[in-house]
């Protein structure tokens, strides 16, 4: 049977470009009594709705909102801004939906909304129709809300800087135009849009490494670019970028926030800036500052396709594209915040309000406000962002900062949730890469492992282990530590007691990381033993205290050369551990050249010098502790890559209902004497050596030696092969583990013939707090 003729407006929320020239614009706002589409062109043009809009007397006492409900299109001149808005009065609500059909649309126009209802703030009714607002689904952004109380529904005041008001007052009756961001419409239908657009690399998770990076702060001063380019998207593009990226070995970019943001109110106040970007503005438009000037210039079109070519030059250099997306909260904030969008299309709608108070917005997200995953609008909302930024974008993949908010049912979270099923069945969606932040500040936040299948999950028990085994338990120095070979192997073999909970969910799922942009980088680990966070300007009590950070006895950068060795062995131990676990591994960019954030572990709002980071080590020689890191890193990526070990799902092994881990065909575990553990030993703390054996069918074993304690040992090695060193994390202070007696031993005559080892040949000395990958060989 055919399907059936779509009725025009039977469809989602958007701006559709019609064959008659014109457009169909459809909005949500189940709660309003009347909506208003705006188009707005500059004075100096004609305008292109002349003869269907009725002009407004510019009277004080009828003020244009009255004016308007007398109209079904009408256009008023503010000779302030030099625009012209034209507003057409649209039909609904159907279904919650509100439509107009624009007689005339073109490529860059600018346009929004204006929506009347009820003003109730005690039942979270916030209808404002003086207040111009941006379009949910609008592809282009233009422009950027100033700190004026034309920006807030609410009777305020800005006096110092600072929002005076109260939320639950009187309506402003300001006009918002001119102090809030525009949409920009764009025309997509051009067939050949997909032309030429590069396969997409379809790294398998198995051999994924994951490289997170932020599209500013990368080459904001690359010293390999032009002024022009740097910290741009076009930069990331460039070939010379491209191949520091390939030299490294990563094989997918997680980008931080690329869609538009704006800065949360207590920023604005204090003159502050939202640099990580976990504060959207818009889920279809990219940030427009992150494109040269040039794009900026030419408009939201030539935005785009920065973005747009910027993937495409990713893709062919053999990198897949993940995107970290913002969906829990708005740049709203609470109900002191701008309306810019939601708040003023419908709160109730959009945001969860609190039980008992609705005129208060539930905060799950430390950020004001929540959006509604319980409301299908929402979660359809975040399908349609999400498939737009896959298909016509190129995305692979995305990273869901603070997913528990997103799969909450009645508060409560729930792996069942239909926003969770709607990414699994969706035919596209669910083909890509889904990580999930499982945590959030709700109820029982912490979720770690909890999502289930297809989802891959941030790790942050592998975090606080690997951090606590090589630098707060060293640095407290005593014999017995916290953490033990039970906690470090369970690490090593993929977190199968976090990971393991559906048939079929492998080990990959566990995305496994030291740092990222939320904290300390890896370097700051090891020289700072508390968060220096001063810069932000709230007294150091933001971000996190507990960060299992060692100074190693001096506090920030140090000149002592026996302080440097012992943390850069630290930092070489921490990607050790990262990068020889089974599961999915992920870097921080900059770690792999010492890169520091002057000990802020909190560095959103620091959009210059502390986040950028730093290329001045390119200008050294070649023997720098710069360079000597990102080679020992870079050799350890290719060494990876290179086992067929790590290239599979499965876990290495899983724990008992005891807490003992099974006995597993894959893996085998050894004291430093040579003998098997017992019992007891899993659950020793003092006891922070051993090796630990990958066996495999079709090529050869590795060991994995672990010495944590601070003085060189004796490791009996398995006494049936012979074998090599291949990477150590004393590699860079030119240190390795070595067998303590070498030995040529045949039999005598002209046939001369091996004889096989015996266990003294394979005792090595191993450096003091290392770790180290050794191979199999012939003897």
């Amino acid at each position: 049977m055919k399907n059936p003729t779509l009725h025009r407006y039977a469809t989602r929320p958007g701006f559709y470009f019609t064959d008659d020239g014109g457009a169909d614009v459809v909005v949500r706002s189940e709660n309003a009594d009347q909506v208003w589409m705006s188009v707005i062109e500059p004075l100096g043009r004609p305008t292109a709705f002349f003869n269907e809009a009725i002009r407004l007397v510019d009277d004080p006492s009828t003020p244009f909102v009255a004016q308007i409900r007398n109209y079904p299109v009408s256009t008023r001149i503010i000779e302030s801004l030099n625009l012209r808005e034209t507003l057409f009065r649209m039909s609904g609500p159907n279904y919650g939906l509100w439509y107009v059909h624009l007689p005339k649309a073109w490529d860059g126009m600018r346009y929004g909304f204006r929506v009347d209802g009820t003003w109730d703030p005690k039942h979270g009714v916030r209808f404002n129709p003086y207040k111009f607002l941006i379009d949910p689904h609008g592809k282009g952004i233009d422009g950027r809300m100033e700190l004026d109380p034309a920006a807030f529904s609410y009777q305020c005041d800005i006096v110092d800087g600072k929002v005076k008001g109260s939320a639950w007052g009187a309506m402003s009756t300001i006009d918002s135009l001119g102090k809030v961001p525009m949409s920009v419409a764009i025309d997509d239908r051009d067939e050949s849009k997909h032309e030429g657009e590069p396969d997409h690399p379809h790294v398998p998770w198995s051999k994924t490494v994951i490289y997170e990076l932020h599209v500013k702060g990368f080459t904001a001063d690359a010293p390999w670019l032009p002024a022009e380019l740097r910290g741009t998207y076009a930069g990331l593009a460039h070939p010379t970028t491209l191949s520091y990226l390939q030299r490294l070995g990563v094989t997918s970019i997680e980008l931080l926030p690329i869609q538009a943001k704006q800065d949360e109110l207590f920023l604005q106040e204090r003159g502050g800036t939202n640099y990580w970007g976990y504060s959207t503005l818009s889920y279809f438009a990219p940030e427009p500052s992150y494109a040269t000037r040039n794009a900026q210039r030419k408009g939201a079109a030539a935005v785009r396709k920065e973005v747009i070519d910027m993937v495409r030059a990713l893709h062919e250099a053999g990198f897949e594209v993940i995107m970290d997306v913002v969906y829990n909260h708005t740049c709203e904030g609470g109900v002191e915040g701008p309306t810019v969008c939601w708040r003023g299309l419908d709160t109730l709608t959009y945001y969860r309000q609190q039980k008992g108070n609705p005129g208060r917005l539930e905060d799950t997200t430390g950020c004001g406000n929540t959006l509604d995953f319980t409301n299908t609008p929402v979660v359809a909302f975040a399908i349609d962002s999400l498939r737009y930024w896959a298909k016509r974008i190129g995305i692979d993949g995305f990273r869901f900062d603070l997913a528990a908010s997103l799969a909450r049912l009645d508060g409560e979270f729930t792996k069942h949730h239909p926003f969770l099923y709607a990414l699994r069945s969706d035919l596209l969606l669910g083909n890509l890469k889904i990580i999930m932040e499982p945590w959030d500040l709700g109820n029982q936040g912490w979720r770690t492992g909890q999502f289930g299948l297809p989802f891959g999950e941030w790790n942050d028990r592998f975090r606080d282990t690997t951090r606590t085994f090589w630098l707060s338990d060293v640095a407290a120095g005593t014999k017995s530590g916290s953490i033990g070979m039970q906690e470090i192997a369970t690490r090593l073999c993929g977190s199968a007691d976090l990971f393991a909970t559906d048939p079929g969910r492998g080990a990959t799922a566990s995305i496994n990381f030291v740092s990222c942009h939320d904290g300390f980088t890896l370097t700051d680990l090891t020289r700072y033993a508390v968060k220096h966070n001063e810069a932000n300007g709230e007294n150091n009590i933001d971000g996190s205290n507990t960060n299992h950070s060692a100074n190693f006895g001096v506090e920030g950068p140090s000149v002592d050369a026996r302080v440097e060795a012992k943390r850069e062995r630290a930092a070489m131990n921490m990607f050790g551990m990262l990068l020889l676990s089974l599961g999915t591994p992920m870097l921080l960019a900059g770690d792999e050249f010492r890169n520091t954030q002057e000990g802020n572990n909190n560095a959103y709002c620091q959009d210059n010098a502390i986040t950028w980071l730093n290329w001045d080590w390119m200008r050294k020689n070649s023997d720098s502790p710069e360079r000597r890191r990102i080679d020992a890193v870079s050799e350890l990526i290719a060494i990876r890559k290179s086992l067929e070990l790590f290239h599979h799902e499965d876990f290495f092994t899983r724990l008992t209902q005891l807490g003992l881990l099974k006995p597993s065909s894959r893996v085998q575990w050894f004291l430093p004497d040579g003998t098997t553990p017992m019992e007891g030993d899993w659950f020793d703390t003092s006891i922070r050596s051993f090796t630990m054996r990958l066996t495999s069918n079709e090529e050869v074993d590795v060991l994995i030696v672990i010495n944590g304690i601070d003085k060189a040992m004796d490791f009996h090695l398995p006494a049936d092969s012979m074998w090599k060193c291949l990477w150590s994390s004393a590699v860079t202070s030119g240190d390795e583990p070595k067998r303590k007696t070498v030995r040529v031993r045949k039999t005598a005559g002209a046939a001369a013939a091996t004889v096989p080892p015996t266990p003294e040949d394979n005792v090595w000395r191993v450096p003091a707090l290392s770790i180290s990958l050794i191979q199999q060989i012939d003897w």
